[in-house]
């Protein structure tokens, strides 16, 4: 009998490691036909295109604070430095605790105007609304509330205030691009069935910022945040863009990404007690334009619109992967109503049922085998010769997958100027198989079990998560 189930699940491996190697030479040629189309515009006619185009919409930008005096007003000054002709910054005050507010007061010269507050979407409690008497700062508004203990309710507080047609979502303490609102609106201006856009985001450890903006982008020194590095482009350059050449996605990052403001209004807004706000957030919005029968489309772009900083100690990784983990489960068990379900379009028919089998289950599957494995390790019933060429084949695909990826990047003219970091990248890529992703499997399962057991969660502050170097 367990001679039996060995067998089947040995076959069963195999065509889920087949099935996983397939899916990723789609999105590889699927990826490689998506960013073609965005490689024939150089980022000269994007911005000529926008700033001349007569039906270029307003945009707001809603960016959460919480505890960040000491980073406060760099942040708020790099949003304000955004080029395009009409956008405004919402800074979110959430019920900080230190001197966030009172300095954000002072330096930006802000006085409280009244304001007749609509909650359209729940969040907690309105306090207070500023906006700036220095012309200079025009463009500011600074929303105060009471603390919500999530992003997501901090973000409600900023669309109750949100007047524009569009809202970029991203952290006060990432770094946008100067052209980053430009470059989201350009395929809005072709396609106004667009109801999201997401920008490439890249990882800030190891670059220098000055005044607010990045003046020498490189790779970290350590090695979690260049393994965060690496992922980061294999998700972005890989993933989400093969998904968004079949209407597909079903996630932009909470760290940046453009929305329209009315279907993200109409879907209910952001779910505070969601762990994984951003893709709930995408799949109702696509929920909600199904069950219209509307059209709509989601789509990534190529260009890097955002920096951020990416874990940079164990105790943090962890913290963010179970929270991650914790939230895909929580996802799948809210919406498993679509999964397979024609109402819902390549949404429920391909990317729902890919996540479930190829991200959900795999941290299950692959724990499962290495169990598997040391039984068999033990009762002598391994046959090292198969063993050592199925592993072979399986590192030599993740292998040149990263450095596939790595590749596009360096010839588009992407992330780095010098070739010595994408050989720290592609160094990454061969140690990562055995040492970054088995942790990433362990956290995802510790999520999986917390969300089970129904364990209190602990939200972390909205603060930086590891350093960046700055010159003055």
């Amino acid at each position: 009998m367990w001679e039996t189930i060995l067998y089947f699940y040995g076959y069963l491996v195999f065509f889920y490691s087949l099935g996983l190697i397939v899916s990723y030479v789609l999105l590889l040629v699927l990826s490689f036909i998506h960013s073609r189309k965005y490689l024939k515009w150089t980022d000269d006619h994007i911005c000529y295109a926008v700033e001349n185009s007569p039906f270029a919409p307003g945009v707001s930008i809603v960016a959460p604070a919480y505890n960040e005096e000491k980073t406060i007003v760099e942040n708020v000054s790099s949003l304000l430095q955004l080029d395009y002709p009409n956008f405004e910054v919402i800074i979110v005050n959430d019920g900080s605790k230190d001197r966030t507010l009172q300095i954000l007061i002072e330096q930006f010269e802000l006085e409280e105007t009244p304001y007749e507050y609509v909650q359209r979407i729940h969040c907690k409690p309105f306090r207070r609304l500023f906006h700036s008497t220095n012309p200079k700062y025009k463009r500011l508004t600074v929303v105060d509330k009471v603390n919500g203990g999530t992003k997501a309710d901090a973000v409600n507080a900023g669309l109750n205030v949100v007047q524009t047609p569009y809202f970029i979502n991203t952290d006060v303490d990432c770094i946008l691009s100067r052209d980053a609102i430009k470059q989201c609106i350009f395929p809005i201006l072709q396609d106004s069935s667009i109801i999201a856009v997401s920008g490439t985001m890249s990882m800030s450890n190891g670059s220098i910022s000055e005044n607010g903006q990045l003046v020498d982008i490189r790779p970290s020194n350590k090695p979690l945040p260049l393994f965060q590095d690496l992922e980061y482009k294999r998700s972005f350059l890989v993933g989400k863009m093969g998904w968004s050449q079949i209407n597909a996605m079903n996630n932009v990052s909470g760290g940046y990404g453009l929305f329209s403001t009315e279907v993200v209004l109409s879907a209910g807004g952001y779910a505070s007690d969601s762990f994984a706000e951003d893709m709930d957030m995408i799949t109702r919005m696509i929920g909600y334009c199904c069950e219209q029968k509307r059209p709509y489309r989601v789509v990534q772009i190529p260009h890097t619109c955002c920096w951020t900083e990416g874990p940079s100690t164990m105790k943090v990784l962890k913290r963010q992967r179970v929270r991650w983990g914790r939230g895909l489960m929580q996802h799948m068990i809210k919406h498993r109503y679509m999964l397979f379900n024609p109402k819902y379009k390549t949404l429920g028919l391909v990317t729902l049922p890919y996540t479930f089998i190829f991200e959900f289950l795999a941290p299950v599957i692959e724990s499962t085998g290495l169990l598997m494995l040391i039984y068999l390790l033990f009762s002598h019933g391994i046959n090292w010769n198969s063993f050592w060429i199925l592993f072979a084949a399986i590192y030599l695909f993740s292998f040149l997958l990263s450095s596939f990826v790595i590749f596009y990047d360096y010839t588009a003219g992407g992330s780095y100027k010098n070739t010595w970091s994408y050989l720290k990248l592609l160094i990454a890529s061969i140690l990562e198989p055995i040492f970054y992703h088995p942790l990433l499997v362990v956290f995802s399962l510790i999520g999986y079990y917390n969300h089970l057991t129904k364990r209190a969660a602990v939200w972390g502050e909205m603060t930086r998560t590891g350093t960046t170097k700055k010159t003055s």
